[in-house]
């Protein structure tokens, strides 16, 4: 912890502050500040935050495109670092532990499909780790900080082959694409094509490649196509040479669309082979427009994914260990503050490779 942590409350016995980025205000620049957490409950968990990633998510709540947002905001939730307290009641974590913590910070644990490990889906409504009221009315504050409290039940483990650093995007992106290609059978003998070489692009083709599928990327250019070839792809599809999709018709049986852009839904349901899906794991502005003959014919699917609950979320990171799996990540110094502004351009721009982590010691309030 840098000496601008100071005033941190080290046991979390008390509501304490620590240093983090904020923004007053859509579109504002970010500010270095002292956020207040609060004292730990029995079964929280206070973490000392090494790494935080930037999400294209966030950069939409930040700037209030996802509807009327909560200012000032620290966002953030792809959050690793280590345990430094533990509540009085917490029996799965201990001080020092590596640990991290993505989208989620509470949920009810009690409905059907907190049961089941969904608690995206709590059906009281699942806290998201910013810009979100919890269960007690106040507003989350994210992982743009050097400190965090949170529910054990919502901390995962961080596999000691993982380094913190490369883990953090795993807690949004690892697991956004994860959860779908395991629900839609990508392995040995399928073939799987990746929308988009970007944030979760770059994972979903790590993730699909180790599962055994052989995978294709697809992106407007040639850009990419040696990167997505090193991150496990065996072939590319640049959609800006003509006839290069309608030439692939028919060769995929799973097509994870990670790009935020509108698409032309007929261009790629005729990509998939009889009993395919496609299916969406980016959030573009516009709507869906498919013909539902293109989709009985042919028994194919078009279908959205959310991010996964708790136990995925832990399967995955573990698989992510076992098959020398990580993000590919550039570092964010966050000394200057403007830096992180910078940061979200360059992301919105398509210019990261591949997701950007800020280094949260560099964070010094005034």
């Amino acid at each position: 912890m840098s000496s601008s942590a100071t005033t941190d409350q080290r046991d979390g016995s008390t509501p304490f502050e620590t240093a983090a980025l904020s923004t007053p205000s859509a579109g504002a620049p970010f500010e270095a500040v002292r956020l207040q957490r609060r004292a730990l409950r029995d079964d929280d968990v206070l973490i000392d935050i090494a790494w935080a990633g930037i999400c294209h998510s966030d950069i939409h709540t930040v700037r209030d495109e996802w509807g009327p947002a909560h200012y000032p905001m620290t966002p953030g939730h792809e959050i690793a670092g280590t345990v430094a307290a533990v509540g009085a009641a917490v029996t799965r974590y201990t001080v020092g532990d590596r640990v991290g913590v993505g989208c989620l910070v509470d949920a009810c644990h009690e409905c059907e499909q907190c049961k089941n490990g969904d608690e995206q889906f709590c059906e009281r409504g699942a806290v998201g780790t910013y810009n979100a009221k919890d269960y007690h009315g106040e507003i989350t504050q994210g992982g743009y900080a050097q400190q965090v409290v949170v529910s054990e039940s919502m901390v995962v483990r961080v596999p000691d082959a993982i380094e913190l650093d490369v883990a953090a995007p795993l807690l949004c992106a690892g697991i956004t694409t994860y959860v779908p290609l395991k629900r839609w059978g990508a392995g040995p003998g399928r073939r799987v094509a990746v929308v988009g070489v970007g944030g979760l692009g770059h994972m979903a083709v790590k993730i699909a490649a180790a599962m055994g599928a052989e995978v294709t990327t697809i992106s407007r250019s040639d850009a990419k196509a040696q990167d997505a070839k090193d991150l496990g792809a065996s072939t590319h599809i640049a959609t800006k040479d003509e006839g290069a999709l309608r030439a692939a018709k028919g060769s995929f049986d799973l097509i994870i669309n990670t790009v935020s852009a509108d698409l032309d839904m007929k261009d790629y349901v005729r990509l998939l082979r009889p009993q395919g899906a496609l299916v969406n794991v980016g959030l573009p502005p516009g709507d869906l427009v498919v013909a539902p003959g293109s989709l009985i014919v042919g028994n194919k699917a078009i279908a959205g994914s959310n991010i996964g609950g708790i136990p995925d979320t832990q399967e995955m990171l573990d698989f992510c260990a076992e098959h020398g799996i990580a993000a590919t990540v550039e570092h964010v110094d966050a000394t200057d503050t403007t830096a992180v502004d910078q940061a979200y351009e360059r992301v919105v721009a398509g210019d990261v490779r591949y997701r950007a982590v800020i280094d949260t010691s560099t964070i010094r309030p005034a």
